[in-house]
């Protein structure tokens, strides 16, 4: 081969080179989302074209519907079988798929929780063949597609250093939450922090309910929620499903843990069976992100169940996990703090779950 030849020849390899370089620059970044993507929730998990993608509010293309039992319920999916969203009979929260997200909390946990899930309030309970009504076709068409905060995106608003956000009147209705004041009997790891803080009480102003029961704020807990009080904040107050001041029966949400778990609301996903450690549900997986979670924690409130959560989906690494309020991170938390937020294995959450339930 002459000089001049080799010299021809030198820029075509020099953009094969290139062009390798980059192909694989692309396949392992291709690899990498596929890979993450692929411990996402698989029920609801979607390829890297992204279903919702580009699409507007409303924007479902084509749609096939699917009916499931245990819970009873309506599966939408698309030309190809993806699942666009989850529909439960007796439930209002629906799970629609929209772009990916991802969740942390750096400060408490190296948990990261990527999601194409979208969890919201639907202004009815779910029935069979719902889906051929008007306030479902109007409600559909405004929220698939649409960024507009879910119940995901309004329970990580008051984590650690989550931003406080004002509405016009300049009542703070968002912003990083503590659990409750200091317990003056109290001490770390025993009862540290006072429970029974309310939405009302994070929000410093007096509140009156449907049944025309007034509760006046404790200026205390302001900015304070428990871990029920977190449920009824994003939940009743945000997401505007109605709120009972107390657990007597009713059509709204019970005040607290034990009282939520065994309403009649909703369905029940992981129905309750009892408080002990052999009522511990033997499988989990029929819970779906959003979902309400029950715990017993604590012996001393004996038949009672006393701990809530939401349950988000699994996390990078496989693992189910959920968020709630809690004492040992002084607040909302996805975090390792009083026990890893997980469901599966046998760690300190895991045994105490005792039931589950689609609002």
């Amino acid at each position: 081969m002459t000089a001049k030849s080799k010299s021809r020849l030198r820029p075509v390899l020099n953009t094969v080179t290139v062009l390798c370089l980059l192909g694989g620059s692309a396949y392992l970044t291709y690899a990498l989302r596929a890979e993450e993507q692929a411990k996402a929730p698989a029920v609801q998990m979607v390829d890297d074209k992204n279903i919702a993608a580009g699409l507007k509010a409303g924007e479902a293309g084509a749609q096939k519907w699917e009916r499931l039992k245990g819970p009873d319920r309506s599966v939408m999916r698309d030309g190809t079988g993806q699942v666009l969203a989850t529909f439960t009979d007796g439930a209002r929260t629906a799970t629609l798929t929209g772009p990916s997200r991802t969740f942390t909390e750096p400060a408490n946990t190296k948990t990261r929780v990527v999601t194409e899930n979208w969890v919201r309030l639907m202004p009815e309970a779910w029935k069979e063949g719902a889906e051929n009504e008007q306030w479902f076709k109007e409600w559909f068409k405004k929220y698939f597609g649409s960024q507009e905060d879910d119940v995901f995106a309004t329970a990580f608003q008051y984590g650690d250093q989550a931003p406080v956000k004002k509405d016009a009147q300049g009542v703070a209705y968002a912003g990083d939450a503590s659990f409750g004041p200091i317990n003056p009997n109290g001490s770390e790891g025993n009862d540290l922090r006072l429970e029974q803080s309310d939405f009302y009480d994070y929000l410093g102003t007096p509140y009156t309910f449907r049944n025309g029961t007034k509760k006046a704020a404790q200026s205390a807990r302001y900015r304070s929620m428990d871990c029920s009080g977190f449920v009824r904040t994003v939940f009743g107050y945000r997401a505007r499903y109605p709120l009972m001041p107390d657990d007597k029966p009713g059509a709204g949400l019970p005040r607290t843990a034990n009282g939520m778990a065994r309403s009649a609301l909703g369905a029940d996903v992981l129905p309750l069976k009892g408080v002990t450690p052999e009522d511990r549900p033997t499988a989990i997986d029929l819970i779906q992100p959003g979902d309400l979670l029950f715990f017993k924690l604590d012996a001393r409130t004996k038949d009672r169940l006393d701990h809530t959560g939401i349950y988000l989906g699994t996390d990078t690494d496989g693992h189910k996990i959920f968020i709630s309020s809690r004492e040992e991170a002084n607040g909302p938390t996805i975090g390792d703090k009083g026990g890893t937020s997980r469901l599966d294995g046998n760690g300190y959450y895991a045994t105490t779950l005792r039931s589950a339930k689609r609002l």
